[in-house]
């Protein structure tokens, strides 16, 4: 089993900037991916951005130029910067990691962009 514990939500403003942080534990196995997606109200829950094991990135066209992924494989963390934010990425933010078929998701942390 593996936990996933999320931080660094917040209330921002139009323009400005937010770093979500994610941390696994549980059991030492080897995560596939880590990232991030995202929920808002009336919504699907969409993928945000996600880095495999060898640091290669995968961004939604939506935040592409705006937000960044990075992963530390030692400390089974996984950040995503976020920057120039918009009204429109007002969501529940969840952590994800998958092994191999399996996805793990954290409890979710609230972004809302609003002046």
């Amino acid at each position: 089993q593996v936990q996933l514990v999320e931080s660094g939500g917040g209330l921002v403003q139009p323009g400005g900037s937010l770093r979500l942080s994610c941390i696994a534990s549980g059991r030492s196995i080897s995560l596939d991916s880590m990232g991030w997606y995202r929920q808002a109200p009336g919504k699907q829950r969409e993928l945000v951005a996600s880095v495999r094991s060898d640091g290669s990135p995968n961004y939604a066209d939506s935040v592409a130029g705006r937000f960044t992924i990075v992963r530390e494989n030692r400390k089974n963390t996984v950040y995503l910067q976020m920057n120039s934010l918009k009204p429109e990425d007002t969501a529940v933010y969840y952590c994800n990691a998958k092994v191999i078929v399996i996805n793990y998701w954290g409890q979710g942390t609230q972004v809302t962009v609003s002046s």
